[in-house]
C-alpha cells in the first residue's frame, strides 16, 4: 500500500475518517499504510473507488494514479502515445518545467 498515505493526505482526511468511509477501522488503515497488514480485495476496491485510482497504483505496481479505464489513447498516434507515457513517468516538478517550456515555445 505504498501510495495510500499520500492519497489520504492529499484529500486531507484522517485515518479514522477514511476507515469510516470504506468500512474498516482506523487501526486497519494505520496497518495498511505501515505495511503491517494487507487489505482484502473488497477493501482494495473500496479504496480504489474512493481515491479514483487503480489498485496497481495503490499497491505501488504503477506510477500512474489514474484508473486505466479513464485513459483514452486511441486517438493518439504511436509517437504521441510514447511522449504521453514518458511525460506521465516524470515527477510533478519536472512536468511544470516542461509545461512552461512548451507554453513559451507556442507563444513565439
Amino acid at each position: 500500500m505504498k501510495n495510500l498515505k499520500a492519497l489520504r493526505e492529499s484529500k486531507h482526511i484522517s485515518q479514522q475518517k477514511l476507515g469510516e468511509l470504506i468500512g474498516v477501522s482506523q487501526q486497519a488503515i494505520h496497518k495498511y499504510e505501515n505495511d503491517l497488514a494487507e487489505p482484502d480485495i473488497r477493501t482494495l476496491i473500496s479504496l480504489s473507488d474512493y481515491f479514483e485510482t487503480s489498485i496497481d497504483y495503490l499497491v505501488g505496481n504503477s506510477k500512474n494514479p489514474r484508473k486505466y479505464e479513464t485513459l483514452n489513447l486511441c486517438e493518439l498516434n504511436p509517437g504521441e502515445q510514447h511522449h504521453i507515457n514518458r511525460y506521465r513517468q516524470l515527477p510533478p516538478s519536472v512536468r511544470i518545467i516542461i509545461d512552461a517550456y512548451i507554453q513559451e515555445y507556442l507563444e513565439k
